[in-house]
């Protein structure tokens, strides 16, 4: 018996499916997150299946909040593959999007860990004179600009030399930019670091990883970063989806 002919679905078809604006929808082909498009003689744009799979797949990935440039990275893989039709690729690369979601996970409470180990005063540093900016930065491998940064956005006092004015960086300073380094680098903003001392300071030293957690009232618009573990158990719940979503695709071609 022959195969009947595949039904076309047009521009609204996709856009009520997963309730998006039809530009959006066209907005996606142009940007190659859909397969190629063909078009009737009228000049209509003629969707299959496959452009549908991809576009739910897409609306999946590509969603708020947005988790920054290496999970976008891998995430767009994903789609990559499948808007090629290698859906066997696509959930190859799904699963090393889970990990690589899992990995910041991992460095986001292994950072935890360290600001735990501070606030409890355990001492980090052996160092008995002051550093310069120099050899701090050398210390820690951040540059200069970054301790300055960090400086003006509140995140530290530093002394300095009453004569030159230069600098100075004791035991103090140098564990708490450690802590920065390490929360910066796990993917926590400045804010949401300020946020965290600004409790600290208060006399409040439970629950800081709530704290970084969840924004202030007078933080009118803040990014994923701001509210980086909640972010990120959001993407790793929503990469499970995504490896599902591929493997039920799989069952029924």
């Amino acid at each position: 018996m022959q195969k009947a002919k595949e039904a076309f679905l047009h521009t609204s078809d996709l856009a009520k499916a997963v309730g998006i604006h039809p530009n959006t929808v066209r907005l996606y082909v142009e940007w190659g997150l859909l397969p190629p498009v063909e078009k009737s003689p009228g000049g209509y744009r003629l969707f299959t299946k496959q452009h549908l799979e991809c576009l739910r797949l897409a609306r999946m990935i590509y969603t708020e909040p947005y988790p920054g440039r290496h999970l976008r990275s891998t995430g767009k893989a994903v789609l990559t593959a499948a808007v090629k039709d290698d859906w066997g690729g696509a959930l190859e690369k799904a699963f090393h999007h889970l990990s690589a979601v899992k990995s910041e996970l991992t460095g986001a409470e292994t950072a935890l860990m360290l600001l735990e180990h501070w606030v409890e005063g355990l001492p980090t540093e052996p160092f008995e004179n002051p550093l310069s900016i120099a050899e701090v930065s050398s210390l820690l491998n951040v540059s200069r600009d970054v301790i300055r940064n960090w400086e003006r956005n509140g995140l530290l006092i530093i002394p300095r030399n009453s004569y030159n004015r230069y600098r100075i960086f004791g035991t103090t300073e140098i564990g708490r930019m450690r802590v920065i380094r390490m929360l910066s680098q796990a993917g926590y903003s400045h804010m949401a670091i300020l946020r965290m001392f600004i409790e600290l300071e208060g006399g409040k030293k439970e629950d800081l990883s709530r704290v970084l957690d969840t924004p202030r009232p007078d933080e009118d618009v803040f990014m994923a970063s701001d509210r980086w573990l909640s972010t990120l158990h959001e993407h790793e719940l929503r990469a499970g989806q995504i490896i599902q979503f591929i493997k039920d695709h799989l069952e029924t071609v």
